[in-house]
């Protein structure tokens, strides 16, 4: 299938679904692919590119034994270990990023879920955050409960980011002491509760291309509204840090995939920008249309007034307010 005539077709309001010829976005040529992803991107999500930012909250000491992951205990990386950040320097960093026009703002903590001190402390934060700035809140604390997160949406937070990392098939390869259908609980919990979900993965981790596909139509299947998508940055002490780094080429491909994919959806950049020339530029040309971005960051490839100037650059909006458009 031409991937000009398959874009046409998703804008005229055709899903893909895992019945088609999957096949054909590997084989397309990559120029072509991305071309289309960027008219269904213009299409749905117009000029507006979405900033978002996180603070590390609790840090090191998880009990989960993903592969990638340097903040897990059965991971010798020498990361940094500390508990639960107080209010005041959560928020902070929080106007920090308001005042450089930031839209979204999430705590993210390592572990399984949070104690009921440590989840008291979020939802204090959270709320103080909501009461104090205009950011949108967003919140990353592993597999809560349904209580926990009726908690979390009346303090403010409006998104909740829970990762399927890959495929199911190769969930088992990542990680073992959680499942898959833990995660899809955790999102389905969070949409019930009135939550938005952020919801991607990390490519590079020894997958297929039959994974990608396979995580982007799950992820459409559950109706996400952002997906990030990581590219692996292999950390010394971890499993996976003899993989080889991804090509560009790949990511953009894959980027450009899950645009056909999840139309609507923001397709978001985050960690292995840095692997891309110009911190991913031609990605945003290629069906991405949101952003991690922070001065904190060590794996986004860019600071937020790099970022900020890059897209205004490329003509796209920063502003906040100026949002998605209207699907037809």
């Amino acid at each position: 299938m031409h991937m000009t005539t398959l874009a046409d077709e998703i804008i005229a309001g055709r899903r893909i679904t895992r019945a088609d010829d999957l096949n054909a976005f590997l084989t397309a040529d990559l120029q072509e692919l991305c071309s289309g992803a960027d008219r269904i991107r213009r299409q749905f999500c117009g000029d507006h590119v979405d900033l978002c930012s996180i603070i590390n909250g609790k840090s090191g000491r998880c009990s989960e034994n993903c592969r990638f992951c340097a903040q897990s205990a059965h991971n010798c990386t020498g990361v940094d270990e500390y508990g639960f950040l107080s209010t005041e320097t959560i928020l902070t960093e929080c106007r920090h990023n308001e005042a450089r026009g930031v839209h979204r703002f999430s705590i993210v903590t390592a572990g399984r879920t949070l104690s009921d001190a440590d989840f008291a402390k979020a939802v204090d934060a959270y709320a103080t955050m909501h009461r104090e700035t205009s950011m949108q809140l967003c919140g990353s604390h592993g597999l809560l409960t349904d209580e926990q997160f009726r908690k979390l949406k009346n303090a403010g937070v409006s998104r909740y980011h829970c990762n399927l990392e890959t495929s199911r098939r190769n969930f088992p390869n990542i990680c073992t002491t959680h499942t898959f259908d833990d995660k899809i609980a955790c999102i389905r919990r969070a949409q019930n509760a009135g939550l938005e979900v952020c919801s991607g993965g990390i490519i590079g981790m020894g997958e297929t291309w039959d994974d990608r596909i396979d995580m982007a139509l799950t992820l459409a299947e559950l109706g996400v509204n952002s997906v990030p998508i990581n590219a692996l940055m292999p950390i010394k002490g971890t499993p996976l840090e003899h993989l080889r780094r991804l090509t560009e080429d790949d990511i953009l491909r894959t980027v450009a995939i899950f645009r056909y994919i999840l139309p609507t959806a923001n397709i978001r950049l985050a960690a292995g920008r840095d692997l891309m020339a110009d911190c991913g530029k031609t990605a945003f040309l290629s069906g991405a249309d949101a952003t991690i971005t922070g001065d904190m960051l060590t794996t986004s490839g860019n600071d937020i007034q790099g970022d900020v100037a890059m897209l205004r650059g490329m003509g796209f909006s920063v502003e906040r307010n100026s949002g998605k458009k209207e699907q037809p």
